[in-house]
């Protein structure tokens, strides 16, 4: 069942897709399924959020584990890790 979602890119994900948020319709279950959608979307996607790189995700701005489900009007952010300095 397809649902919309807004998707929110921060940082180094963000330069690298070259846009900060977008809306989207998706059939996926959990945040990985999601994120293997927007990979299956070719360049800048599957490079900004490919499998091997570190990427933090979170939903409605908890940071959450990939298994975490989606719901209709769902929020997600991907987003590098964050190191202190």
């Amino acid at each position: 069942m397809s649902k919309q979602v807004t998707v929110r890119y921060f940082a180094s994900v963000r330069e690298m897709l070259g846009k900060g948020s977008e809306t989207l319709q998706t059939g996926a279950p959990t945040l990985a399924a999601l994120r293997d959608e927007l990979i299956g979307r070719g360049a800048p996607y599957a490079e900004a959020l490919a499998r091997g790189k570190a990427v933090r995700m979170a939903l409605d701005q908890v940071m959450s584990a990939e298994t975490a489900a989606l719901d209709e009007g769902s929020e997600v952010a991907f987003f590098p890790p964050v190191t202190g300095g």
